[in-house]
């Protein structure tokens, strides 16, 4: 039989124990991802030090405390700082320790994070379409494609006016730009090349290119979880996905503003609707004026672009690369800070 504490380290919902000056006791994993501290550096804080700034969560606390009485609230939230904030249903339990002391046992179950899954496994239903309607399209197309380049390349054999055989010319070249387009919109056709792999090392191949390519208006900032373990991948793929978002990231920045690259992992995540024990977190974070909100639900889609001379065919890519790792790529955008965010499992079964 499970003990208390696997179970406890093994539920998704984050569960807080106070003692009754309101200082942090215990903390299971799914609390440190909620509130993005570990539990080392999180037992023994005042609450307050958690979750600044939220005097109506801690009132709510210490009532709980003083009438001894359980309190349920709902659509709580919580501002943890830096500008982040997460919507949480709460449960709060008085009980009493081995010395008849009070204590509070805090079981925050987030609400947005279920939002989050429901929104990814709509993202991965997207992607399958798209890719099968695209295969159809592509083999509907490619079929008269090479039949019209076969034609004007025996068409051209038969010419002696040298000026007619730049006519067919431009048939052979243009048929060879759409077969390429197709080709690119399709995405990659062969299996990724896995290998053990340090996540840093392809984001700092991914930085180099990036400082060569950048204009001197635009800094690039590296924050690293160095704890992060080898991931197996196929790091030119993975160099790929992430140069594409930062590519685009740099044009949004039209020449002035940063980008930053930072990793961390996540415990007990769920990527669409497959829970992960251990998932690396890769964030491309530039502080560009935002994504149109019209294009942020067809971002993935390709030939999807906010630029005139854009293909669109950047991000379709990068997921689709993503994609094959098992994980996953989402967004989130607003004036002044766009996150793109790459999900990848870190299991560690070779496939």
């Amino acid at each position: 039989m499970a003990s208390g504490q696997y179970i406890l380290e093994n539920l998704s919902t984050a569960i807080l124990l106070f003692d009754k000056a309101l200082r942090l006791q215990q903390l299971n994993p799914a609390g440190e991802v909620m509130l993005a501290v570990s539990a080392k550096q999180a037992i023994g804080n005042h609450v307050h030090e958690l979750i600044p700034a939220d005097d109506a969560f801690i009132a709510t606390l210490k009532k709980a405390l003083d009438a001894e009485q359980p309190r349920t609230e709902r659509e709580v939230q919580l501002h943890l700082g830096h500008m982040h904030t997460i919507v949480v249903d709460c449960t709060i339990t008085p009980i009493r320790d081995e010395n008849q002391s009070v204590e509070l046992l805090v079981e925050l179950f987030q609400r947005d994070r279920h939002l989050r899954i429901a929104r990814e496994e709509q993202l991965l239903a997207q992607y399958h379409t798209s890719r099968t309607l695209l295969r159809g399209i592509a083999h509907e197309i490619n079929n008269p494609l090479g039949g019209l380049r076969g034609a004007a390349q025996l068409l051209e054999q038969e010419l002696e006016n040298e000026a007619l055989r730049e006519y067919t010319n431009v048939i052979i070249g243009e048929a060879d730009r759409l077969q390429n387009l197709l080709r690119r919109m399709l995405g990659p056709n062969t299996l990724p090349h896995k290998k053990e792999i340090n996540i840093h090392e392809v984001l700092e191949r991914v930085y180099a290119l990036s400082q060569a390519e950048s204009p001197e208006g635009i800094q690039i900032v590296r924050n690293y979880d160095p704890s992060i373990p080898e991931l197996y991948a196929d790091p030119e793929q993975l160099i790929q996905a992430v140069l594409n978002i930062v590519r685009n990231a740099m044009q949004a920045l039209d020449g002035h503003g940063t980008i930053t690259l930072r990793t961390r992992t996540q415990r007990q995540f769920t990527i669409g609707n497959q829970r992960h024990k251990l998932v690396v977190r890769i964030d491309i974070i530039d502080n560009g004026p935002g994504i149109p909100p019209a294009l942020r639900d067809e971002l993935f889609y390709p030939m999807v672009t906010g630029r005139a001379d854009g293909t669109g065919l950047g991000l379709s890519i990068s997921q689709s690369l993503v994609n094959q790792h098992g994980g996953l790529i989402e967004c989130t955008s607003q004036t002044g800070e766009t996150v793109f965010t790459l999900l990848l499992p870190l299991e560690t079964t070779h496939e």
